[in-house]
């Protein structure tokens, strides 16, 4: 009866001695985004953590084009057991509104595991622009209706609708839309004067705000935005609820087993508090959110239903 007894430890010991490793191999960490993009900041900062704790690497792919939309459905199309990556507005919240032909389904395809960061969004414009406030802006677009473009980073991407919902707002506003595959280059065109106006996340151009290269004319947050307390708030300027701000959200497919996906949260949310990150970040112009699971699902069904009834109020679509 001893030996019988002791058996069954002994056997469930080996068993699970037996089971393999996870990770086993490299971590793949998707980025919708060029390198040098604000998320690319923040996938390095989660992916360098991951790296050092999981013992595997864990290697950024930049998969820009479409907004974001590409490399969010590469995470949801994953089946090696080993791709995760981060999301933002676009791809997670809007994109089901506007795209009837979708190739994933942010619901049922992606699992949200942590709300990583947050920051409002200026009104940037070229320095060239008669423009030194928000009434001006709105007055020198309406006197040129149609011969001003602002660029995005695609369409259903925060600063797409935050421009839509701002010209809805003002009214008698007519821009013309250029869409870009990342932050950067839009920047790069804004700068050259080849668009007029941006609304972006503070992260994605707070180094050329602080250089003069463009010149913020207000920012999106509910108060005035720590590092650049000078600039007013669209409320400030007569533009009643027009609050919003660009996230960025640490997904993984559907199909990841749930201790995985506790284990990648916990070690995410790490990442982002340890003090050289969060200093990391912050100087750059975001909040460190680092939520858990359940705060990132609500949150992410709140910004859906938000922006999701704009879209459907407005009646923007995209054929593709």
């Amino acid at each position: 009866m001893v030996a019988a007894g002791l058996a069954t430890p002994l056997l469930a010991g080996t068993a699970l001695r037996a089971q393999p490793s996870w990770p086993d191999r490299p971590l793949r960490f998707v980025v919708p985004f060029p390198a040098g993009s604000s998320p690319d900041l923040t996938g390095r900062v989660v992916a360098e953590h991951l790296g050092q704790v999981m013992g595997q690497p864990c290697v950024v792919d930049n998969r820009a084009g479409a907004g974001g939309n590409i490399g969010t459905d590469a995470i949801a199309k994953a089946t090696d057991g080993h791709t995760i990556g981060l999301s933002i507005n676009g791809p997670l919240s809007t994109a089901p509104a506007l795209y009837p032909n979708l190739p994933y389904d942010p619901v049922k395809d992606l699992v949200a595991m942590s709300l990583l960061v947050r920051g409002p969004q200026f009104l940037v414009v070229n320095n060239d622009l008669p423009a030194r406030d928000l009434a001006s802006f709105i007055a020198h677009v309406r006197a040129n209706p149609g011969k001003l473009a602002f660029g995005s980073v695609g369409p259903g991407s925060g600063g797409h609708l935050g421009m839509i919902d701002l010209m809805a707002k003002a009214g008698g506003m007519d821009m013309l839309h250029v869409s870009y595959r990342g932050f950067p280059q839009a920047t790069v065109d804004l700068i050259a004067g080849r668009i007029q106006a941006m609304v972006v996340t503070t992260a994605a151009v707070m180094g050329q705000v602080r250089g003069g290269q463009i010149r913020p004319l207000a920012v999106t947050s509910a108060g005035r935005f720590g590092l650049t307390p000078t600039v007013p708030t669209l409320a400030e300027q007569g533009l009643a609820n027009a609050e919003s701000y660009g996230w960025q959200i640490m997904v993984a497919p559907a199909s990841t087993p749930p201790e995985r996906l506790a284990r990648l949260a916990t070690e995410a949310q790490a990442a982002l508090r340890a003090p050289a990150a969060r200093q990391r970040l912050e100087s750059a112009g975001f909040e460190v959110m680092a939520t858990t699971p359940a705060e990132a699902v609500a949150f992410l069904a709140e910004e859906t239903d938000r922006w999701g009834g704009m879209i459907r109020r407005l009646g923007i679509r995209i054929d593709g």
